[in-house]
């Protein structure tokens, strides 16, 4: 467990123990402001990751709502727990049984909503004065994996690319550490995207079909343990390059249940 304070923010994390290699060191959760105080994903239902949250909270003077950023258990499954500590305490997210459904530029509490799929057709990130809190749409360090859907990847640039427009000075992801030049790690996000297009597209151009093939030359930097999700983030480049007219014919597309 360790806790997280964001120096010039009135916000501070607490990251659960549960590290992977999806996770990195563990899930962070945030929470904002006092009197009260809010939530941004409880993270996991782990016992001691809770009770660090539930204290935190009270040192804060209660709880007043719950935000998630999208509805994967590494991110949510502490919310009934929680709300079982607060009774009452609303949940706000983008889609499942919330009692606040938000949207692009939805307020919650302190929270401002700011629409950006990709990773998850429902994900959101939420400023709070100059912090952004980005789930896994940024990471503190590595890239995410894009769920292929209609206009995921697409939407997910775009989205990027409006975090960038924003006066950040901090961005709180939902793993890694803290990212302390927001303008720096958005250019690398949307760069590292486009770079992973440009190499997809120069594989196709050399006869690349099959999605082993196309892995093995534009995601050979991708460990084993991550092959799985590089192979979901090529559908949605594939799926991007056909909604363009980019797509060669004959392309093999990853199996990925939309």
């Amino acid at each position: 467990m360790r806790r997280l304070p964001v120096p010039g923010h009135d916000l501070v994390g607490i990251r659960a123990d549960n590290p992977g290699p999806f996770t990195l060191a563990g899930t962070n959760s945030w929470i904002v402001g006092r009197t009260p105080a809010w939530v941004v994903d409880p993270g996991p239902a782990r016992s001691e990751h809770v009770e660090a949250l539930v204290s935190e909270i009270d040192q804060r003077g209660g709880l007043g709502g719950i935000a998630l950023t999208h509805d994967h258990v590494d991110h949510s499954e502490a919310v009934p727990v929680l709300q079982s500590r607060f009774p009452g305490t609303p949940l706000a997210a983008a889609r499942s049984e919330v009692d606040v459904r938000l949207e692009e530029s939805s307020v919650f509490g302190p929270l401002e909503a700011v629409s950006t799929p990709g990773h998850a057709p429902d994900h959101l990130a939420f400023i709070t004065g100059t912090a952004a809190l980005t789930g896994d749409a940024v990471l503190g360090e590595g890239s995410v994996f894009i769920w292929p859907g209609p206009g995921a990847l697409a939407s997910y640039l775009a989205a990027l690319t409006e975090l960038r427009a924003r006066e950040l000075t901090v961005i709180c992801p939902g793993h890694g550490p803290l990212v302390r030049d927001p303008a720096a790690k958005l250019d690398e996000y949307i760069a590292h995207r486009l770079e992973r297009e440009r190499r997809l597209i120069a594989a196709l151009d050399a006869g690349r079909r099959g999605v082993d093939e196309i892995l093995e030359e534009v995601w050979s930097d991708a460990p084993a343990a991550l092959r799985p999700a590089a192979a979901v983030t090529l559908a949605a480049h594939l799926d991007k390059l056909a909604d363009e007219g980019r797509l060669p014919d004959g392309v093999e597309r990853p199996p990925v249940a939309l």
